[in-house]
Parts: structure tokens; sequence; C-alpha cells
């Protein structure tokens, strides 16, 4: 387990050339060590496998996200995720599922701090493409089948498929655990989970960092237009730090769904931690089998 203090960790100043001229850089932005982001948090739950009375469900889709920050790269700008994409298959009691995105295309816009020299990022930008994370995951669920309330219990990890040297993703692995539910009053659905992530960093005597992860939501399920909103994110333990890469994220999507056997959903994203996008749209069309 990682220490309880952070250690603010820094190579010798003379070591090489380029830490020397991060150093100068850093000074000249006034930009604190800590305020670099990780990009996107650990996606929320999707009940509908579990309540449609579908064994399998599929989606994908995209995402246009503005004055994100690359976390490696120290820079912000605008991420455009392609290929987005979800399969969950239950059995039983147990959804097993896939999801990732398959490609990621940032353009620079501003540089607020340094290229992260432990990250060993050589891409200078101002357009970097790279894949994007893959996850695994695992829900089981904890109540009767006959109960309308679903609780469940999730875990998985985010495989190490990025190319760090890009900045804009670590290339490290996560494993993540949470706890949720669903549950209806008349037309409302409410959701929630959260939980602990264990997450790879990039600094050698600070290998991984134990993060609160959280989503709620709430949907109104009345009319072929189904209004929502959700919140979702992670925080980091108050012994420490942020550390590069895994810094405290926070975001509300506010969507529309239309359809139910084959579903569209289209989602306005604004985030509320200084490290994720001011704003953005999501879009994605999934089927139930």
């Amino acid at each position: 387990m990682p220490p309880t203090l952070h250690p603010n960790r820094r190579r010798p100043a003379l070591r090489s050339a380029a830490l020397a001229r991060g150093i100068a850089a850093w000074l000249a932005l006034g930009v604190p060590a800590a305020a670099r982001a990780q990009l996107r948090p650990v996606e929320p739950v999707e009940w509908r496998v579990f309540t449609s009375g579908r064994a399998l469900e599929a989606e994908i889709g995209g995402s246009v996200l503005r004055g994100q920050r690359a976390s490696l790269a120290g820079t912000q700008g605008d991420l455009v995720e392609a290929g987005t994409f979800r399969v969950a298959w239950r059995t039983g009691r147990v959804a097993l599922e896939g999801a990732g995105t398959l490609q990621r295309f940032f353009h620079d816009r501003s540089r607020f701090a340094p290229v992260d020299v432990l990250g060993d990022v050589s891409a200078t930008g101002p357009r970097r493409h790279d894949s994007g994370d893959y996850r695994i995951q695992t829900v089981v669920r904890l109540t009767p089948d006959a109960w309308r309330s679903v609780g469940a219990l999730r875990f998985g990890t985010r495989l190490p498929t990025t190319d760090n040297t890009m900045g804009l993703d670590r290339d490290a692995t996560d494993f993540f655990v949470t706890v949720g539910g669903r549950t209806t009053s008349g037309a409302l659905a409410f959701t929630g989970d959260a939980g602990l992530g264990i997450f790879g960093t990039r600094e050698p005597r600070f290998e991984q960092d134990d993060l609160l992860l959280y989503s709620a939501g709430v949907s109104y399920e009345s009319n072929a237009l189904i209004p929502s909103i959700t919140f979702v994110g992670q925080k980091h333990g108050s012994g420490h730090r942020e550390i590069r890469g895994n810094e405290d994220l926070g975001e509300v999507r506010v969507g529309l769904r239309t359809g139910t056997r084959r579903w569209m959903r289209v989602e306005a994203v604004h985030g509320y931690e200084r490290t994720s996008p001011r704003t953005g749209l999501i879009a994605t069309a999934g089927v139930l089998r």
C-alpha cells in the first residue's frame, strides 16, 4: 500500500537539460505541481442488463470534449473520442462487460504545465493521437430477482493499452471495485455507486494511489424521451496531495434517451473539477437482445 504522505519528488535540477527546461517553464507559468489531470473517470454502472429482461446489451458512440486537460502532456485542449463501445452479457445474476475507446484525438490549445519527465513524454503536439483505455469488469447482482430495486457489486480493471509517451494517459493498470444500486419511485429511477479505485502512477516511489470512485443519477422514465442527470467522478484521499495522472475528476451529464430495445442517448457534459472538461457532448446508440 502507498505511504500516507505523498513525497514531493524531484530529480536533481541539473540531471538533464529537459528537466531544467521543464522547471523553468513551470516557474514561468506559476502552475503548482499537483494541478494536472487524468483524462476520463470510470464510467457508472449500466443497469439495463438487469432491469430490461434481456441478457445482452451492446452500444457504440463517441464524444467531443472542450477544455480537457491531458495530464502527462501538461496541455489543455479539445479531445475527440471515436469508437467508444461497451458489450455486456448477463448469465443469471452475473454480468460480464468489456468496454473501451478505440481512438483518441487531442488538439493542444494551451499549456498549463511542463511535460511529465517521469512519464517519458516525447510527443510535442499540437495534435496527439492514441488508443483509448480498455476495461473489463464483472457486475454481480446482490438482491433477489423479484425485488424492484437492484443492488450490485462491481469489480474490474483498466488495461495498460495507452502509450504514455503521447501524453494522453499513463499506460498503467487500474483496479476498481464499487457497490451500488438502482431503485424507482413512480416514473423516477435513482442510481448510484461508490467504491475504491487502486490506480497505477508514473512515480517509482509511489506506484499506486487509492481513490474514492462515485456516481449518482436520476432519470424520468414515463415518456418516449427519457431525461436524466448523472454525476460521476473520483476523489483522492486526504492523507496526500493529488498525484499527476490521478487527480480529482468530476462532471455532470444532462442527457436525453429514446427507445427501449434499440436506443439512442445524447448527453451534455460540464466539468465541476478543474481537471475535467469545461464542456462536451457524448452520443451513444445501443441495442438489447
